[in-house]
């Protein structure tokens, strides 16, 4: 049992944890995740990465995104409850060096995942830039964070509501035509932005490490459920990943394969939406007697 000390709700069902793991804390790196599970009775087993750890507090920091049932379960703990499991590091650890100039592209809820690495290539000597994107201002996580630790950092939102009307994909390549051009390109995101961010770099012959979030049951490359298909050949996420060469992954396979359980889902996140509903009326309804 792993306890939750602090939560922070970030943007629209976007959250923000510190939680109790102190062995977690000392040997995660970079780029590694924890399958975390709150439902024992045959729960789903959810991969998150780790977006920070404090090894005084013995804690890491988790973000995630409501979008069904179990994360809208991890949703509901307050500081103080506990998480049943929570499994890791797991994954390899990003390859840090000082590649020169670096540019670091997250989207949406991938502004997590690429936090502690592009904190670690600053620490490491690269010159960073940092390209953050969402929907709109409401859906913008870690700016201040960002901002903290880049050397430039470009905001981007879909309607133009905050920072630059644009698509990440739009910055990236004119990052790419600088001169130089960058040593080393980290896009993270939906698997619709990291191939487009691959697309991007490819005649500019960037190398581009994505990091992959697939469907992943038990972490260790025995379910299979996290195959996808690199340079032709069949990798798994949790244990050969989950960064590998944007140039390489075989994104259209990928993105079939995670809306296998896209209808679930939906449904079922819409079932939590109508029991919260449900369970607030009650609550009001109780206050006001």
């Amino acid at each position: 049992m792993n306890k939750v000390i602090a939560k922070e709700q970030l943007a629209e069902e976007v959250y923000r944890m510190r939680v109790h793991a102190p062995l977690i804390a000392e040997e995660r790196r970079p780029g590694q995740f924890v399958i975390v599970q709150q439902d024992t009775d045959y729960g789903e087993r959810i991969p998150l990465t780790i977006a920070d750890a404090d090894t005084d507090e013995g804690s890491i920091t988790l973000i995630f995104q409501s979008v069904g049932k179990s994360t809208h379960k991890l949703a509901e703990l307050e500081p103080g409850d506990a998480i049943n499991n929570v499994v890791g590091p797991l994954g390899k650890p990003t390859h840090i060096e000082n590649f020169g100039t670096a540019v670091c592209v997250g989207g949406g809820i991938g502004a997590a995942p690429l936090y502690p690495i592009a904190q670690a290539l600053k620490e490491a000597g690269n010159h960073l830039t940092v390209i953050i994107g969402a929907r709109n201002a409401e859906l913008m996580i870690l700016e201040d964070e960002m901002r903290a630790i880049a050397d430039e950092l470009i905001v981007c939102t879909d309607d133009g509501s905050h920072g630059r009307k644009a698509l990440v994909t739009e910055p990236l390549k004119e990052v790419c035509e600088r001169d130089p051009r960058p040593d080393l390109a980290v896009a993270i995101g939906p698997p619709v932005m990291m191939k487009f961010c691959a697309g991007t770099t490819r005649p500019y012959e960037v190398p581009t490490v994505v990091s992959l979030n697939t469907i992943m049951i038990d972490g260790t490359g025995m379910c299979g459920g996290c195959r996808v298909t690199v340079g032709g050949e069949t990798r798994f996420v949790c244990v050969d990943g989950p960064e590998f060469d944007g140039h390489q992954v075989d994104f259209d396979n990928m993105i079939q394969r995670l809306g296998t359980y896209k209808p679930l889902e939906d449904d079922e996140h819409e079932q939590c939406h109508l029991e919260m509903a449900a369970r607030d009326k009650e609550q009001s309804r109780n206050e006001s007697s």
